[in-house]
């Protein structure tokens, strides 16, 4: 049905999270040698005029970081510039129509991707980053699919050490290391896990969660992560306890235990900040385009905007549409797994900036997670259940489910949340590749590379943390399989879009709020609201985001529809009434940019 979406606190003191980021920093080169773009194979791009507001935010920020040095103005740009002239990773409407109408003058690219969730942009970044021309298909938008609907945690593995997967378990602890650490301090921030030790917990159960935490801590100094970046874990005092999570009742409560993991500030941010710095490299990245035929070499390309078709040619075409793979592939057995979230006002949680990790009853090594959110909310999850059948385009939680997660959370809560509460829900699938296994839960998490019968290039499974290896080890297949002329990997240290940390952070002229979201591009669009105060305004009452912030996702970050900005450049849409209120300013927005370009 939808062959192109792929795919699943308390920070540190700033000055103890500085000093490691900033010298991985200093490792990565200023410079980045750009792929040819596919788009370099059609029409010079041209300029428009924009308002002062518009103009502000098609500049981009100042320089804060080594992320914002390699991703400079190229020579001769001018404040007149369409976006993309002056900053190479913006994407938006007419660099996007203008890189598929180029398409119909190449004669081949290198590299075709089909889906554009975390493992498609991935592996759009590690290919053209490598000096390949890459093009990447999405039927829908960027994040469309599974990849909005994760935890939001970047996780260090422990939950498959405790299963045995001592392999799964460091390449987590890694690549959560390299995120944090190097290419997206901006976007991963140390996060607060906080076991009560109520009387429920046995002392068998107590045992083992501190045996896993220690586990935890040997992961993190495995993988080269300090402990300025995430702390060692500890057992804290019920006072703290308390003060971390402030909702848990207080009768026999002993203290906690407590353990350090990473959090996203969002899953589909990340994803549109992986595809930005993909475009920065020469990808060109299409969204609403759909790969109608798709074989190892070609593929039929439907723009479903207008309904326009071509071919396309590619030395190799990298199948990485998620639960959609087999689709592309009918060779490949999914056993999708549907993961349910419930969306709460964090005021019910004691407004905490720490996970509530709470052990779900009659089970060993399970847990549920109460996690602090975007927008004044708290995400409380997550299921695994098996999801048959027909693979929807937006899952939906289970009454089964939502009683499970209110059960198991009000066992250590002093007032017991209710249906009322809940402000929404999402769920997600899984991309589980079919085994023996009895439970969801028992299908390993490790991705896979397959290669189908017609040539195409499957990447499935894994997860979201482990995005960067699995399009390593895409592409690394691609460049085998057709012996492209490609350089080595190099996506450990290239810093995605807004990358900045430590000082450099500091510097960054914009509020907290911004900067947490955009990084070093915050500053444009602060500017943009200096110039245009009505920028400024939130998109509805007690909504923490700006109309500015809705004119950069048109600008910069590709939104192509109202839908775009309330579902996945912001959250907003995951509280039904939220989304309903901040529709009018999200049709404004469009309706401003539209006027933008006819003048």
């Amino acid at each position: 049905m939808n062959p192109n979406s792929a795919t699943g606190g308390d920070s540190a003191p700033d000055t103890s999270r500085n000093s490691a980021a900033d010298t991985a920093h200093d490792l990565v080169p200023t410079e980045v040698k750009r792929a040819t773009p596919a788009s370099a194979l059609g029409p010079a791009p041209t300029s428009h005029s924009t308002s002062d507001a518009a103009r502000h935010l098609s500049l981009g920020a100042a320089p804060n970081s080594a992320a914002d040095a390699a991703h400079r103005p190229t020579p001769g740009a001018t404040a007149n510039s369409t976006p993309d002239a002056t900053d190479p990773s913006a994407l938006d409407a007419a660099r996007r129509d203008r890189e598929l109408r180029a398409l119909g003058d190449a004669p081949e690219v290198d590299v075709l991707v089909v889906g554009g969730g975390i493992t498609g942009v991935g592996v759009a970044l590690d290919a053209a980053s490598r000096g390949l021309r890459t093009v990447l298909v999405e039927r829908h938008d960027l994040a469309f699919g599974t990849s909005r609907w994760s935890s939001k945690l970047v996780h260090g593995g422990l939950r498959y050490l405790a299963s045995g997967r001592v392999g799964i378990a460091h390449e987590s602890a890694v690549e959560r290391g390299i995120m944090i650490a190097r290419t997206a301090p901006h976007l991963v921030r140390p996060l607060p896990q906080v076991v009560p030790l109520l009387p429920g917990l046995g002392r068998a159960e107590r045992t083992l969660i501190r045996a896993g935490f220690r586990a935890g801590d040997l992961l993190r100094r495995g993988a080269g992560t300090p402990a300025s970046l995430l702390p060692r874990s500890r057992r804290v005092t019920a006072a703290e306890a308390l003060r971390l999570t402030p909702t848990v009742r207080r009768a026999g409560l002993s203290g906690a235990l407590l353990a350090w993991d990473g959090q996203l500030v969002d899953d589909a941010r990340l994803v549109v900040t992986v595809a930005r710095t993909a475009a920065a490299h020469g990808a060109s990245i299409l969204t609403r385009v759909e790969a109608l035929e798709v074989t190892g070499d070609a593929a039929v390309l439907r723009d479903t905007r207008t309904g326009e078709t071509m071919s396309l040619r590619a030395r190799a075409v990298v199948n990485a549409t998620g639960v959609w793979a087999d689709q592309v592939d009918p060779s490949i057995e999914l056993r999708p797994s549907r993961g349910t979230h419930l969306v709460f006002d964090a005021a019910a949680f004691g407004a905490t900036t720490a996970a509530l990790t709470v052990p779900v009853p009659g089970s060993v090594g399970r847990f549920i997670f109460a996690l602090p959110a975007p927008h004044g909310r708290m995400y409380l999850g997550l299921t695994d259940e098996d999801a048959p059948g027909p693979v929807p385009d937006e899952p939906a939680a289970t009454d089964t489910e939502i009683d499970f997660l209110l059960d198991t959370v009000n066992t250590v809560l002093r007032e017991p949340l209710t249906r009322k509460d809940i402000r929404g829900s999402f769920a997600g699938l899984r991309p589980l590749l079919r085994t023996e296994a009895g439970d969801t839960a028992d299908i390993s998490r490790e991705h896979a590379i397959l290669h189908a019968p017609t040539g195409v290039i499957t990447v499935v499974g894994g997860k979201l943390t482990t995005y960067r290896r699995m399009a390593e080890d895409a592409v690394d297949a691609a460049v085998r399989a057709a012996n492209l002329p490609a350089r080595p990997c190099a996506t450990r240290r290239i810093p995605l879009v807004g990358a900045v940390s430590g000082a450099a952070r500091d510097r960054v002229d914009a509020p907290p709020i911004l900067i947490e979201r955009y990084g070093s591009q915050a500053g444009a669009i602060h500017d943009a609201t200096r110039t245009d105060p009505t920028l400024a305004e939130p998109v509805a009452p007690g909504i923490d985001v700006t109309a500015a912030e809705f004119a950069y996702a048109i600008t910069h970050e590709g939104a192509l529809a109202p839908e775009d900005l309330l579902d996945r450049r912001t959250r907003i849409g995951l509280v039904p009434a939220d989304r309903e209120a901040a529709l009018p300013a999200a049709r404004a927005a469009f309706a401003t940019a539209s006027a933008i370009d006819r003048n």
